[in-house]
């Protein structure tokens, strides 16, 4: 197999290590002692630990020793104090590990020639990197000095391993042996004839140009969250209670004020937000944020936060702050120089909190993905669209004549800035009904929410109800003006937009936004697509215990789909998938699922689904030693694993490659990225230049 060069984004990851330990290093022949593994985990990462039901999904730990008459298992092998994690897209409660872990194995002397050898092998998952890892090594046990004369075991020693029981893996595997009608060695003699006289010859490995390699796309996201923030800055000038402070400003700087003064001005309001980012920055570091965004009870709480300010915004109450702090800084706005331009900023940051406090909130909330600069870029961008006008009105009070008057016009931004909060804290409500089974918010519900607050804000802007802020002659007048009238279109083109969803509809603009697809009840989309397979070349190997989404119908086998694809002229979609990756199961759920997506997987490619954690022992015909790491590779989850490593250097999960007729790479790889747009760019340009090849 051919090995590639690096790739910037997609590297070989060691997030985690197992290093064997014994209390002591002199025994007897009869002792029964506890060997102690312990496991290092990088930070964000954490391992699957032991002692869960192991048809969920994941992968447990598991240590093998060495058969050796000097010795004989006692009992299985156990975690010390590790902790349960629900893993939603498994919908199971697992075990793991985090920072650290240790694990130990009872075990009884039974010669003074002990010997201990062994190896190890887990999966190691990170929701902060989007990935998962099979990891493995040998276990290195020290001079252990024993003492007695050899004793027989107490039962029949059969101690091939000490890993956690999988007996449906065993049954698998011993299935697979019994019912294979062909072996795997024939079917290989019938690759080589039915290939013999192909010109891209014998099937070896995708191989990966070093031209391809890009810079990972997830560094870019700081952009798109300075354009949020930064035009919810620009929001929070047209709120009720920051529209009259341009007066305010006006008048403070025509009383001989410099033009180096406003400046200041405009720099003390960016200061003091963004100070407040790098406040809260440390509170939100890569392991909060984790537990922010996959634990039930702090979306909960974000839920009724949001739900707390939509209805501030509404009118039902204010968020204000102490009024005695309130005087206490604007009587220092009073005072001359550049400290009293600093507490007139200040001023203005206190006196529009009740307006502006959602919205930062908002942002604060938002930015709890792991980056620990996202809190301060975030209100950077805020206070940056906050300021500047502020900023020019100082150096320009002259403006001020052509501003329109605040009135009625700035509260019904208000209510409709509430509405758009509320609908918004469904999300969160959404990620703790996943986590806790309330089954109070399934994807129809959500969108059925939706449907009934956009309609009441287009309901709203047409002057159908009126709320407690909504006073004087605009509020009295029933004439709708044309902006209100635009935006009320606006509103009621969503409702139409979203309502298809009730049936099943992707909705792939609000994919981020929604539960996921298989929270609902009445799909019909779904429906459809079942009904219409995709016809491939031959019965799949495997395919009585492996399985590909949403009706695809694909392979397991690598050489069994490049021969497939050979045969039709179409290039191979390569999954590296694995049983136990959680990420793999969000991007079919809200990815693959797209009508297009699922259009181009299934005429367009020839889809192979490779695990790569997959025990299912192999023929020993069909073992083979590694060139990249000199290991003998007897499972369909080892070779897979083999094959993603050695050619294509990356060994995380899920991982998308588009191969041609002779195994050239065709595009850059895919990470996980539950952008549909961009998925379908990948494999857009990879048929492109697959069909500029061939």
């Amino acid at each position: 197999m051919a090995i590639s060069a690096g790739v910037a984004h997609a590297q070989v990851l060691q997030p985690a290590k197992l290093a064997a330990e014994t209390p002591s290093k002199s025994y007897k022949v009869g002792d029964v002692i506890e060997l102690v593994f312990k496991a290092s985990i990088q930070k964000n990462w954490y391992i699957y630990s032991v002692g869960f039901d192991p048809d969920c999904g994941p992968v447990p730990m598991s240590v093998t020793l060495d058969k050796d008459p000097s010795y004989e298992l006692v009992g299985s092998l156990a975690a010390i104090q590790d902790k349960t994690k629900h893993d939603k897209i498994f919908d199971c409660d697992v075990r793991i590990f985090e920072g650290s872990g240790e694990f130990r194995q009872k075990i009884k002397i039974l010669s003074p020639s002990l010997v201990l050898k062994g190896t190890y092998e887990g999966q190691v998952c990170s929701e902060v990197e989007g990935k998962c890892v099979l990891f493995d090594g040998d276990l290195l046990f020290g001079a252990i000095k024993v003492e007695g004369a050899a004793i027989e075991p107490t039962k029949q020693n059969e101690n091939t391993s000490a890993k956690t029981d999988n007996e449906k893996t065993e049954e698998k595997v011993a299935a697979v042996k019994e019912n294979a009608s062909t072996p795997v060695d024939t079917v290989k003699t019938v690759t080589a004839q039915s290939t013999s006289n192909d010109t891209y010859g014998p099937i070896k490995g995708p191989v990966l140009d070093h031209t391809l390699i890009k810079e990972d796309p997830a560094k870019n996201s700081f952009l798109g969250f300075f354009i949020l923030a930064f035009i919810a800055g620009l929001a929070a000038l047209l709120t009720p209670c920051v529209f009259p402070m341009i007066p305010m400003t006006v008048s403070f700087f025509t009383q001989g004020r410099s033009k180096f003064q406003a400046l200041l001005y405009g720099l003390s309001i960016i200061i003091i937000y963004t100070l407040i980012g790098a406040a809260i920055a440390p509170l939100m570091g890569p392991e909060t944020a984790n537990h922010l965004s996959t634990e039930w009870l702090p979306n909960l709480i974000f839920f009724i936060v949001f739900i707390v300010f939509g209805l501030s915004f509404l009118g039902l109450f204010e968020i204000t702050l102490p009024g005695t702090f309130i005087n206490r800084v604007d009587q220092q706005s009073e005072k001359g120089g550049l400290i009293g331009v600093f507490f007139m900023a200040f001023t203005l940051v206190l006196v529009s909190f009740s307006c502006t406090g959602p919205l930062v909130g908002s942002i604060l909330v938002s930015s709890a993905g792991g980056e620990f600069l996202k809190p301060i870029v975030g209100m950077f961008a805020f206070s940056l669209a906050f300021a500047i006008p502020f900023t020019l009105f100082a150096f320009f009070p002259g403006w001020l004549s052509s501003m329109p008057k605040s009135g009625g016009w700035l509260n019904a931004v208000k209510v409709v800035l509430g509405f758009i909060e509320i609908a918004l804290a469904f999300k969160f409500l959404s990620i703790a009904d996943q986590a806790f089974h309330w089954g109070i918010l399934d994807r129809e519900i959500n969108i059925a929410i939706w449907i009934v607050i956009v309609m009441l804000i287009g309901i709203y802007l047409m002057k159908g109800f009126r709320l407690p802020g909504d006073t004087g002659k605009d509020a009295e007048d029933k004439r709708v003006s044309i902006i209100r009238l635009t935006f009320a279109t606006i509103a009621f083109v969503f409702v139409v937009y979203i309502a298809p969803g009730m049936w099943g509809a992707p909705l792939k603009a609000l994919a981020g936004y929604l539960p996921p697809m298989h929270t609902h009840d009445f799909d019909l989309i779904a429906a459809s697509r079942n009904a219409k397979p995709n016809q491939i070349c031959d019965e799949p190997k495997y395919s009585d215990f492996l399985h590909l989404p949403h009706g695809i119908n694909g392979y397991f086998d690598y050489e069994q789909a490049m021969l497939c694809a050979r045969q039709q002229n179409k290039p191979v979609f390569i999954d590296f998938t694995g049983h136990g990756c959680t990420n793999c199961r969000e991007m079919e759920a809200v990815v693959w699922s797209d009508p297009q997506v699922l259009d181009k997987l299934k005429n367009e490619f020839i889809v192979v689904a490779l695990y790569v954690d997959d025990k299912t022992e192999l023929p020993e015909s069909e073992w083979y030693t590694s060139k990249y790491d000199s290991k003998v590779k007897k499972t369909i989850g080892k070779q897979n694993a083999d094959l993603q490593i050695a050619n294509l250097n990356n060994n995380a999960q899920p991982f998308y490659v588009l191969v041609g007729k002779d195994e050239r790479v065709l595009v850059t790889p895919y990470g996980y990225d539950k952008s549909v747009e961009g998925f379908l760019k990948f494999l857009d340009e990879g048929k492109k230049k697959f069909n500029e090849l061939y």
